[in-house]
């Protein structure tokens, strides 16, 4: 997670704690809408990346509030201080830390598999 993390925050400027949080959602948005044998593949690649999740479910009733889907992440994003140009550069940078982790077809299997993922890639 700390390789992550650092990448993240260096490459999408943004906060090292910014950058956990955000990882944490982003997977927690992946494995609740996308392909989830695929996605399995790449959540057991990154070591810390449940303790990510389960941190990211703790935001208590609000998430809840918002609904599910893209506009829901995107919404805990922003309320995380990101821009959606933030937004499409962790998308980005996420997608291309999976590409070498799982391979660019099993990450390509999730980004299709994903409603609205797509427009991210």
């Amino acid at each position: 997670m700390d390789e992550l993390v650092g990448q993240l925050a260096a490459k999408a400027g943004i906060d090292g704690a910014v950058a956990e949080k955000t990882i944490g959602i982003v997977l927690g948005f992946l494995r609740n809408e996308g392909p989830s044998d695929k996605v399995q593949a790449l959540i057991d690649q990154i070591p810390g990346a449940e303790a990510a999740i389960a941190a990211s479910n703790n935001s208590g009733g609000l998430s809840r509030l918002m609904g599910g889907g893209l506009m829901a992440v995107g919404t805990r994003l922003m309320a995380l201080g990101l821009s959606m140009g933030e937004i499409q550069n962790v998308a980005h940078e996420l997608f291309r830390f999976g590409r070498d982790k799982i391979g660019a077809d099993q990450m390509g299997e999730i980004i299709s598999g994903t409603p609205g993922l797509s427009q991210f890639a």
